[in-house]
């Protein structure tokens, strides 16, 4: 019995880990550009797109698509960094459960 009240504290003590990590994970953010910078997005780092700059250079009404198609590299760029913090921060909290990568 005493070994599922050990697993029972740990378990509670790693979902306030998630807990606290998922927070922080929401007051960080990140970035993703492209156009060498003349598109810019910033991202929580739980994947909430906050902000997308466009610099005035690159609105060509001729040609939009360019301007689209880096808007959607920005985001992918900064959606992609979102995702490696994240895994970067809750990476280590199963550790100490001895669970597989990728389960939490």
């Amino acid at each position: 019995m005493s070994n599922v009240n050990n697993m029972m504290r740990q378990v509670q003590a790693l979902q306030r880990k998630m807990n606290d990590a998922q927070e922080q994970l929401a007051t960080e953010e990140v970035t993703g550009s492209a156009g060498g910078g003349m598109v810019t997005v910033t991202a929580s780092g739980n994947g909430e797109v906050r902000a997308v700059t466009i610099a005035p250079d690159v609105v060509d009404p001729d040609d939009i698509d360019l301007l689209q198609d880096m808007v959607v590299a920005a985001v992918n760029e900064a959606l992609r960094s979102a995702k490696e913090l994240e895994a970067d921060r809750m990476g280590g909290l199963a550790g100490g459960l001895g669970l597989p990568p990728g389960l939490i």
